[in-house]
């Protein structure tokens, strides 16, 4: 078991304004509602068997783990370090936070206001 003090962490007003590479580990449900431009999405539970998505990820600059308010992210953030795939960085607060920060959203769903679920 990780120390939650170990999970290297950022807040979405650190984060930045452009080139931030995010991984978003939520539900794909909660990803179609509504999600960050430009992020990738694996779900929390599908981490493990998606080797193929991971190797896309860069491993020249962090990565950014985000979910709804952060627990799930800190989870994958400890898996993705401890198996040293890429230098993850959980984000307080999640996709709530994001919204609140007024960072950017869209959705999957035509003619749809994005939300955060």
């Amino acid at each position: 078991m990780v120390n939650p003090a170990e999970i290297p962490t950022t807040r979405v007003s650190e984060l930045p304004a452009e080139g931030a590479m995010l991984l978003d580990v939520r539900e794909a449900d909660e990803w179609a509602a509504g999600h960050a431009p430009g992020a990738v999405h694996i779900p929390l539970g599908d981490l493990p068997a998606s080797s193929d998505k991971l190797a896309e990820l860069p491993d020249d600059r962090p990565v950014y783990v985000i979910c709804r308010t952060g627990g799930r992210s800190a989870q994958a953030t400890a898996w993705l370090n401890a198996a040293g795939l890429v230098d993850a960085v959980n984000v307080a607060g999640g996709m709530k936070s994001w919204q609140t920060e007024g960072r950017a959203l869209e959705t999957d769903h035509d003619a749809a206001e994005p939300e955060v679920l």
